[in-house]
Parts: structure tokens; C-alpha cells; sequence
């Protein structure tokens, strides 16, 4: 009874110790350490109840009786302690692989899952992969229909914009004035006054030309006239030109004296109107008049369809233009960009010509007949070297000196194909590069001649002449000719103004 009562004490004490620990690794050790304690204590509990039964046995050996005690509790506890760990590590296993069995049978009933949501991913992969060729396969349909019209399209909307710009103001026809004065000029009538400088403003790719205006200039000095041909880089920006326009002008006048009348050709007349606009404060007491020749005021559609950006071949049309201009006579892009109808219609809205100025302006139509097509014009000459030839009847050789041979080319049969292209194209007519309307500066007097002009035979002489028909010479002296009539015309009605005003 007391034996119970102490194992009930020891057995509560492990449990109340059992209670207290948190760790489950220190309560399994704990639970098989007091399991062994036990059973070693049942065991030597029986023994001494035995031996207690028989006195002989006692009295044989008690220390070896001790000592096997000992040695049997030793192993006893040793076995069950083995036998502990092998039923722990079996149940730990039969745990793993029961979980193990469930988690493969688990997957194995996903399987089918996992194979549809993979499925479904494969497909949603597919259908973007497929959406977005379809929508980049879209786009660039669309970018190549889009540079389609836009090339077609040209310069449908810009030409004429002037004309149609609101508030610009009219142009006056003095046509009919001009063919009388030109007349009179081919009739030996030369009414042009020596009491100005005529400067001759050339136009782009001047440069390439040692011919551009050097005739009219000859014919003015024979007639005793001053007259220079502005020496500027024609392949230069306008905004560049104007800027030496204005220097050329300013030492023409302090040096002689004399107030400067302008006549520009091609963008060269574009040059001297930006000269105007720009510095009209410092040239308003040195400039008379300007006469723009064939000059693409509002713009030209060949170049504006060069260089569009967004149509066919932009890029590669670019590259071949600034190759050409850049790198081969050394110019700049920018002098061609500028004579665009994008640039052209922001500089002249930020940049206006003064209205008090009498300006005129002069465009033509290039004929588009097959016999243009054969048509030769002169624009510069070769200088051949000396060359010895033998002489006959004598010892000594003869050396014939050197010669200049006339450099042709057929300008006007380009310009003919261009005008009837856009003739075609558009429904304009122009000189091979400038429409009609482009040409005409708002407020100006418009000379219109029924003449077939090309746009380069202002600059060089045909190679077939006809004698019944005014060259560029008299066609220059008619022009400045009617600008100093209407200068003399605008002073006197201002005079007249100051006079009503004052009385």
C-alpha cells in the first residue's frame, strides 16, 4: 500500500514536470526517461521480493546478487530504451509515408487540374501571341496606307495657301504696263535712271553657274548703269543670306551713294524679301524697290514632296538630298528646307514685308511641247588648254592658243517634264519648279506675260535663240523699269497725303 501510494506521488510529480515544459522534444525525453525509471524499479522490486522469499540464496552471494541486479536493470533499461527509439522512429515514419501517400494521391487527383490550367495557359499565350501579330501587322498596314495617301496626296492642300490666307491683301495685274515698257525697250527706249545701284540677287545652286546674270549685268554697265550680281552662298538658309543682304546692301549705298533697287531670281528674291522683313529699320532709307523673278514666295511643291516626312521613302530620299547638297557643293539643308510650304508659311507669318516698299512680282509658264524637249541651254564655258600644232612650210611649230567652248545642257527639257508633272499632278502651271500662285506676293504688282518662260531662262540664254522674242536682258531692265514708275507713283501719293494732312 505504501509502495502505491509513492509510485501515485512520482507519477503526479512527472506529469505536473510534464506540464510545465513547452519544448515537445524535452517531453518525449522526459516521458521515455521516466518510462525506463519505472521499469528498472518494477524489476528490482521483484528481485528483492524473491530473493526476501529465499534465505539461501541471500546468504550464497549477496554481492553478486547485487552486482547481476544491477547489471540486469543496466540491460533491461537498455532494451526498452532501444525498443522505445525503434517504436518512435517506426510510428515517425509510418507518419511520412502516410503523409507522403496522401500528398501523391492528392496530386494525383490534381493531376487532371493542373494539365487543364496548363492548357488554358497555353491557349491565353497563343491567343496574345496572336493578337499582337495581328494588331503589329495592323499597324504597319495601316503606316504603309497612311504613307500611301500621304504621298499621293502631295502638295494638294498647300498650293496657293497664300491666296486663301484671310486678311492678306490683293494683288494688282500690271501685266499690260509691262509688255509697253518692254516694247519700248526692244525699240531702243532705255528709260532706266543711272541715279540708282541695281543689285542682282541669284538664286539657288548660283554657285554652279559662272554664267547666273553675268549678261544682264554687262548689258546694264553698257548702258552706263551700276549694277552687281550679290556675291552670296545661294546654298545658304534664308535667314543667312538676309543677314549679308543687308550687309551687301549697306555698303552699297554708303559707297556710292545711291539708294539700291533689288531684283532677286528664284530664291533669290526669297533672300531679299527676308532681308526686307527682317531689317526693314536699317534699309528703309536704302532700298527703293524689290522685284522678285520667279521666286517661290509661298513655297514650291517639288522640294515641299522631297522632303515631307511620313510618305514613301522619306528617309532614303532625305539622305540622297543632304548627300548632294552637304557633301558634294557644300551647302546646307537648310537652304532647301526653307523654301518648303511649312517653312515658308511660318516665316512669312512671323515676319511680314513692309508695305510701303513697291514690290513686284514676275512668274511664268514653262511650255511642255516635244521641241522643248531637244532645247540646249548655256550655262557656263570650258576653257581648252593650249594645244601645239605643227606648221606646215616651216621649221618652226605654231601654237594655237587656248579657246572656250560653250558648256550646254538641257535645262529647259527637265524643266519641261517637270512643268507637265505638275500640270498633271496638280492642275498648276509653273516654270518647271514654281507654281503660278506660289509666285505671287500679296499686295505686289503681278506681271503675267503670255510668254513659255522655263524657270531658267531668266539666268541663261537658250542655245536656240529666237530673235523675235526679248531676251532676259530686256526682260530685267522692263522689270525694274516699271518698279521705279511705281516708286515714283507711291512718293508721289504720300507726298500728296502730307499735303491734305498739313492743310
Amino acid at each position: 500500500m505504501g509502495k502505491d501510494l509513492r509510485y501515485l506521488q512520482q507519477w503526479g510529480l512527472h506529469q505536473a514536470i510534464l506540464t510545465s515544459l513547452k519544448d515537445a522534444d524535452v517531453k518525449e525525453r522526459m516521458c521515455v526517461h521516466w518510462n525506463n525509471v519505472l521499469v528498472a524499479g518494477n524489476l528490482v522490486t521483484r528481485d528483492a521480493n524473491r530473493y526476501s522469499e529465499d534465505p539461501g540464496v541471500i546468504s550464497y552471494g549477496q554481492h553478486s546478487s547485487y552486482f547481476r541486479c544491477n547489471e540486469v536493470c543496466k540491460k533491461s533499461s537498455f532494451d526498452l530504451k532501444e525498443e522505445s527509439h525503434v517504436n518512435r522512429r517506426s510510428e515517425i515514419l509510418g507518419t511520412k509515408f502516410s503523409y507522403q501517400s496522401t500528398a501523391l494521391l492528392f496530386q494525383g487527383l490534381l493531376l487532371p487540374f493542373f494539365g487543364i490550367r496548363l492548357a488554358w495557359r497555353l491557349a491565353l499565350a497563343s491567343l496574345r501571341c496572336t493578337f499582337c501579330f495581328v494588331r503589329c501587322t495592323q499597324v504597319q498596314v495601316h503606316s504603309v496606307i497612311s504613307r500611301v495617301q500621304k504621298t499621293l496626296h502631295g502638295s494638294s492642300d498647300d498650293i496657293g495657301w497664300l491666296q486663301c490666307t484671310p486678311g492678306v491683301a490683293p494683288v494688282e495685274d500690271g501685266t499690260a504696263r509691262f509688255l509697253e515698257v518692254l516694247q519700248g525697250i526692244r525699240n531702243g527706249e532705255h528709260t532706266l535712271p543711272n541715279s540708282y545701284v541695281y543689285l542682282l540677287i541669284p538664286g539657288l545652286f548660283s554657285n554652279l553657274g559662272p554664267l547666273y546674270f553675268v549678261s544682264t549685268k554687262k548689258f546694264f554697265s553698257k548702258m552706263g548703269l551700276a549694277c552687281h550680281i550679290a556675291k552670296i552662298h545661294s546654298e545658304a538658309s534664308v535667314e543667312h543670306n538676309a543677314w549679308e543682304l543687308k550687309q551687301y546692301i549697306e555698303e552699297l549705298y554708303w559707297g556710292s551713294g545711291k539708294r539700291v533697287i533689288l531684283l532677286g531670281h528664284s530664291k533669290g528674291g526669297v533672300d531679299a524679301a527676308a532681308a526686307l522683313s527682317m531689317y526693314w529699320s536699317d534699309l528703309k532709307d536704302k532700298v527703293d524697290g524689290l522685284a522678285l523673278v520667279q521666286s517661290p514666295y509661298g513655297g514650291t511643291p517639288l522640294v515641299s514632296d522631297i522632303l515631307r516626312e511620313g510618305q514613301i521613302a522619306d528617309r532614303e530620299t532625305r539622305m540622297i538630298m543632304e548627300f548632294f547638297i552637304c557633301k558634294l557643293i557644300k551647302g546646307d539643308m537648310q537652304a532647301l528646307e526653307d523654301l518648303t510650304y511649312e517653312k515658308r508659311r511660318e516665316f512669312i507669318m512671323n515676319h511680314k514685308l513692309p508695305e510701303c516698299i513697291p514690290i513686284i512680282s514676275f512668274h511664268s509658264e514653262a511650255s511642255v511641247a516635244p521641241s522643248v524637249l531637244a532645247t540646249m541651254s548655256h550655262i557656263a564655258h570650258a576653257e581648252l588648254p593650249s594645244l601645239p600644232l605643227p606648221g606646215f612650210g616651216s621649221r618652226e611649230s605654231d601654237v594655237q592658243g587656248g579657246r572656250k567652248v560653250p558648256v550646254v545642257i538641257p535645262v529647259s527639257a527637265v524643266l519641261a517634264l517637270s512643268a507637265l508633272h505638275l500640270q498633271l499632278r496638280y492642275g498648276e502651271k509653273s516654270d518647271g519648279l514654281v507654281t503660278c500662285r506660289d509666285a505671287e506676293v500679296p499686295g505686289s504688282v503681278v506681271v503675267r506675260p503670255d510668254l513659255k518662260l522655263d524657270h531658267a531662262w531668266m539666268v541663261y540664254s537658250s542655245w536656240k535663240k529666237d530673235p523675235n522674242e526679248p531676251d532676259a536682258c530686256e526682260m530685267s531692265e522692263a522689270l525694274l523699269t516699271l518698279l521705279v514708275e511705281l516708286g515714283k507713283k507711291k512718293q508721289e501719293q504720300e507726298n500728296e497725303e502730307v499735303v491734305i494732312h498739313t492743310s
